[in-house]
């Protein structure tokens, strides 16, 4: 089984803050292989507000939050797509200020840029993760998969709309489509939402092929909260990259320690094993994630891509079909799909296919290709 880099993008995992660590986390550094960064990385930047942030909430919306409360005004800002207009995008994960003057992010930014404004308002906040259906994505020779955060904001006791009776706190979801159900949630704190940011922002430059960037933004996650363990999969994903055998051996070793069943640094260990010529530990590895992971992540999406390649599209289509049953919401797999039924000469359920790729897309300029492509489509007969 051909088996390629897998990289935690932004998964959720319940912290085992009672699993204490054999060694300290700063001991996986290894700064001296890698040039300085070409990008600023400073925690502070995260939820910095900017003065066009200060002058929505003191200007454009202050009768609003004036009239139904700091709380209420805010949710009602963020929500109205005539005032804040805020959309989903994944293509990269923005800091407060940046999200703001782009109107557009991935939940974490979304929620980074929410939590930034509500404080400045004196709200308080609460971040939470959220346990949502495994969901994996493909970029720069590597698979990702992401997982989901959304927070809730307070009122102010001293808020003049707050009665004693009313002041909760109210969750704020900026949930791609697919994720409209509920799911279980549990608290977070800051602390690992700057490591989160950090940990994203290091795994895109690692997918841009920006080594040396990616460790530093990595680097500081880890020193952000270091019970964040997915950091360490992706440390030791840039030190494979890098060639540093034993610096990744020792940060996927530092995963599993924190989770044992963690599938993602076991496969990803398995492979440095067998990079270092260790083929035996390496295989006994991998029969253990085979019985957790009978099938690694787009299994059959590339038994799928081969057939098409072969002109086998009846094939290509019913292994698309089945990677959807375990992925429903991969824009990337109803495209494919799509594709397949279109080679088959079924027009109809090509475009119903093309159109959901379109709704799940994650990104504004994904949305705009499949738009164009099933505009073209619905001109056939």
């Amino acid at each position: 089984m051909k088996r390629l880099a897998i990289l935690l993008l932004v998964i959720l995992l319940p912290a085992c803050a009672t699993v204490p660590f054999s060694e300290r986390p700063g001991r996986l550094f290894r700064d001296a292989l890698f040039t300085a960064p070409t990008e600023r990385i400073s925690a502070a930047d995260v939820f910095a507000v900017s003065d066009a942030m200060r002058h929505y909430l003191r200007v454009e919306i202050a009768e609003q939050l004036r009239v139904k409360g700091s709380q209420q005004g805010l949710i009602d800002a963020l929500y109205n797509k005539s005032q804040l207009k805020v959309d989903y995008d994944s293509a990269q994960t923005r800091n407060a200020a940046e999200t703001f003057r782009e109107r557009a992010g991935n939940c974490l930014s979304l929620v980074i840029m929410t939590a930034a404004l509500a404080k400045e308002l004196g709200l308080p906040v609460q971040y939470q993760g959220v346990f949502v259906d495994e969901s994996w994505s493909r970029a720069g020779g590597l698979y990702f998969s992401a997982g989901h955060v959304n927070l809730t904001v307070g009122k102010r006791f001293h808020d003049i709309k707050t009665r004693v009776d009313d002041n909760v706190m109210i969750t704020i979801d900026f949930n791609p489509p697919q994720e409209n159900r509920s799911h279980h949630v549990w608290a977070i704190n800051e602390a690992m939402v700057l490591a989160m940011y950090m940990n994203n922002r290091g795994a895109e430059a690692l997918a841009r092929g920006q080594l040396d960037n990616a460790y530093w933004w990595t680097r500081e996650a880890i020193r952000q909260d270091p019970a964040f363990e997915s950091a360490y999969n992706t440390l030791g994903v840039i030190y494979r990259r890098h060639g540093n055998l034993a610096e990744a051996e020792n940060a996927f070793r530092l995963a599993l320690e924190r989770e044992p069943t963690n599938v993602q640094a076991m496969s990803n260990l398995a492979m440095v094993l067998n990079d270092q010529g260790r083929v035996e530990e390496s295989n006994q590895l991998t029969a253990k994630l085979e019985q957790l992971r009978p099938y690694a992540p787009f299994h059959f999406f590339n038994l799928g891509q081969t057939a098409m390649q072969a002109g086998d599209y009846k094939t290509a289509r019913d292994m698309f079909a089945r990677e959807i049953e375990r992925d429903a919401y991969n824009h990337e797999l109803h495209f494919w799909l799509a594709s397949a039924y279109y080679r088959l000469g079924e027009i109809s359920r090509a475009r119903k296919h093309l159109a959901i790729a379109m709704d799940y897309s994650p990104t504004r300029t994904q949305h705009a290709l499949y738009a164009a492509k099933l505009d073209r489509m619905r001109t056939y007969q």
